[in-house]
């Protein structure tokens, strides 16, 4: 199954533009104007594997969304966007637990390599808790 996308941009003509292209590309897109806005889809809908995010946005901007979608959302990936990129704020997303950190405007083929990257990682990470609990029920019924 391809990867189910949220992007994440206050800018709409941008987070338009790049969802029809990522569309394209047979992944299922979803959108948020804000940091808020995508706490709260992620709140609703546990779809989604991958988050391609914006650092700068007013309000919740995208380093603290990032930290709050880990929180309760720990093994959805995140991809951070920016056009004002600093050493500092790549530090602290990667620190936050970002998957990776990349340049606006970036290639779109750079962007749904990282996606890809991102959702594969998520899926060994679920398929590693689905084997333990397959084993905890195994020893369990094995007393």
């Amino acid at each position: 199954m391809p990867a189910n996308v949220l992007l994440v941009d206050d800018e709409q003509g941008f987070v338009e533009t790049l969802a029809k292209r990522v569309a394209n590309r047979g992944l299922t897109v979803n959108t948020a104007l804000s940091g808020q806005e995508a706490l709260d889809f992620l709140d609703k809908d546990n779809s989604v594997d991958v988050v391609v995010m914006d650092v700068k946005m007013p309000g919740i901007d995208g380093i603290e969304a990032l930290k709050r979608v880990k929180a309760a959302h720990p093994l959805v990936e995140i991809v951070m966007l920016t056009g004002h990129a600093t050493v500092e704020s790549a530090i602290e997303g990667m620190k936050s637990g970002a998957f990776d950190y990349l340049m606006k405007p970036c290639e779109l083929d750079e962007l749904l390599s990282k996606v890809n990257e991102a959702y594969d990682k998520k899926q060994a990470h679920e398929t590693k808790i689905l084997e333990a609990r397959a084993r905890h029920i195994v020893l369990r019924r094995g007393d």
